[in-house]
């Protein structure tokens, strides 16, 4: 048992996861957060002690993000979301210039986590070393910590499941009920991206559809923008059901209960690819390896990071196996998005990487690489 958990946790942190008015500026998107939220309730900010810590789902333990919460480098929220009907918790890395000071009227960007999120402790302040990237970049970094197998977009039906705590609502959240709340406690400006993997790197290209001009950037690692085809949805079949936890059979959560019947109105409303003309005037980062394996899925490389011999072997296997096929799906879904984006005569910076599987080394160098290539150009920094 315990090699078994060895092997796990290896698996987990080296690579797989399934998983007011702001003022405008010259590089600002042209939609502020009063315009994306229309006629719907806003949320309200809520201080941390509003609420006990959030505990991880499989541990049943306070979050390990939250130790990360320092109320300095890190800071932590609830924000209520009207349409959920429940407190929602967020991490916001505060932006701060070169010498470590506050910077007001900064930019920011959304950063959604990959299928098990932090309610599986594989989160983007666990497992990326998100807060010591962006300290002195000079953005708000705002991160929900909660979502995980939602896909990050409004439900037609409410699951009734481990993962699940009531209606999920998240593209309500995301694009109407959080940023204009938070964007003021911050004091930011219009600017703003989002960026997600895996699961919401699909989410992440979805969002700036449903509310052209909100977002500056948008950048997807590993994510599929197709839903609504034979193999997209049921690719999102096999992500939502690990939702149902212990009880998982592919009907306690399904993506019908979602956006409803394979290819019916809305699953298309919510398929990334079919919708890619909405993605015209956002700049785009998108990558995907080819599943093949890299250096950092061999047994040698994570023995180099202190694991056991057997732990290694069995995590290497987990890697080139499970991490190399998903990896290979996603592949297909990225040339399909740059074949239609090239049609549309959409421009995306590609990052097709000619090994590596679906884990986080490649999305440690995404979080580098999309900065510096998309994100900081977009905010015009």
């Amino acid at each position: 048992m315990k090699l078994f958990r060895s092997v796990a946790a290896i698996a987990t942190a080296t690579a797989l996861t399934f998983g007011a008015g702001s003022a405008l500026t010259a590089d600002a998107a042209p939609v502020n957060p009063q315009q994306a939220a229309g006629n719907a309730a806003v949320g309200t900010v809520k201080n941390w002690n509003a609420h006990p810590a959030p505990k991880a789902v499989t541990t049943g333990e306070t979050a390990k993000w939250v130790n990360e919460v320092d109320h300095k480098k890190v800071w932590a929220f609830w924000v209520s979301s009207p349409s959920m009907g429940r407190d929602i918790p967020v991490a916001v890395i505060p932006a701060r210039n070169d010498k470590g000071e506050l910077v007001k009227n900064a930019p920011t960007i959304y950063m959604l986590n990959g299928a098990g999120g932090a309610e599986q402790d594989s989160d983007w302040l666990t497992y990326a070393e998100t807060q010591k990237f962006y300290e002195k970049k000079g953005v708000n970094v705002v991160i929900p910590m909660e979502g995980a197998f939602s896909y990050y977009t409004d439900w037609l039906n409410t699951p009734n499941a481990a993962y699940f705590k009531g209606p999920q609502k998240w593209e309500t959240f995301l694009t109407k009920e959080l940023p204009g709340p938070i964007e003021k406690r911050l004091g930011a400006d219009n600017r703003r991206a989002i960026l997600g993997f895996s699961m919401s790197g699909t989410s992440a290209l979805l969002l700036p559809e449903k509310v052209p001009g909100f977002y500056d950037a948008a950048a997807s690692f590993s994510g599929c923008a197709a839903t609504s085809s034979p193999a997209a949805y049921n690719f999102a079949r096999l992500t939502v059901n690990r939702g149902a936890g212990s009880a998982a059979n592919f009907k306690t959560v399904t993506p019908e209960q979602m956006w409803g019947p394979m290819g019916g109105p809305y699953n298309r409303a919510n398929d990334a690819l079919l919708n890619a003309e909405k993605l015209r005037g956002t700049k785009l980062y998108v990558s995907t390896a080819t599943g093949l394996a890299a250096e950092q899925d061999m047994v040698s490389y994570i023995a180099a990071k202190g694991a056991p011999a057997v732990a290694a072997h069995a995590a290497s296997l987990t890697l080139q196996v499970e991490g190399g096929v998903i990896e290979a799906a996603i592949n297909t879904c990225n040339h399909d998005l740059k074949a239609k984006l090239d049609s549309l005569k959409i421009p995306a910076h590609y990052e097709f990487r000619n090994v590596g599987t679906h884990s986080w080394p490649f999305w440690r160098m995404d979080l580098e690489n999309s900065w510096n290539k998309t994100i900081k150009p977009a905010f015009g920094m």
